[in-house]
Parts: C-alpha cells; sequence; structure tokens
C-alpha cells in the first residue's frame, strides 16, 4: 500500500510518520483491498490539524480528521477515528448470525424442508 504524506506549513518529525505508516498499515489490512491513504499535516496559527484519507477500490474513501494543539495528539484522534469507521465497514459487510446458522443449516442438511417459516405460539 502506498502512503503519501503532506506537510502544508508544518515541520514533520520522523516518529510521527513512522507512527502514522504503521497505524495506517493496520487499518488497510483491516479494510479489504486497500490501495494507498493520504495523510495531511497542516498547521493553522496554533491548532495542529491532521487528516488521514484511505483509498479502497469499489468503496467510499474512509476519511478521518483530528485536531489538536500538538501533532501528536491530532494524530492519535484522526487514528482512532480512522479504526471506528474501518470497524463499522467491516460490520456492514459481515452476514447476521441468523443469516449465518440458516446457511449453515441448508448446506449440512438440517433445515426441516417441510417449515418454509418459523413456528408462531398460539395464546
Amino acid at each position: 500500500m502506498e502512503i503519501i504524506f503532506h506537510a502544508h506549513n508544518a515541520p514533520l518529525p520522523d516518529r510521527l510518520r513512522r507512527r502514522a505508516e504503521l497505524a495506517i498499515r493496520r487499518m488497510g489490512l483491516r479494510l479489504a483491498r486497500a490501495v494507498d491513504a493520504i495523510v495531511r499535516f497542516e498547521q493553522d496559527g496554533p491548532v495542529k490539524r491532521v487528516e488521514i484519507v484511505l483509498h479502497a477500490p469499489r468503496q467510499r474513501n474512509v476519511v478521518a480528521l483530528g485536531e489538536a494543539k500538538y501533532y501528536g495528539p491530532a494524530l492519535t484522534t484522526a487514528i482512532e477515528r480512522l479504526g471506528a469507521q474501518v470497524r463499522k465497514l467491516r460490520r456492514a459487510h459481515q452476514p447476521t448470525v441468523r443469516k449465518r446458522a440458516a446457511t449453515i443449516a441448508r448446506k449440512t442438511g438440517t433445515l426441516n424442508p417441510k417449515r418454509s417459516r418459523p413456528r408462531t405460539r398460539k395464546a
């Protein structure tokens, strides 16, 4: 995966660059087929801003923004937000427990073919 760093009016220490790279590689493994990422470090007066954009084919871009007085906490916030979005995307693509159980039952032949809908209790 290719990671592009942009430092707009901001000095970027190597330690922050390595930390961002490791976190993005971890997120790229969780998000299927992640192609590249863009990390922007911006400084606007006393506010430091870190924006991470993760690209994957056939999916919308995952964008996370962190703001703080220093780059370290801003990067931490952006990484946490990126992780939350990736977890949410993964959950959306996983089948529910009932669907998985029904699929397994059909494959193993334990599903009763006579009953196409679940029983309802009479009051």
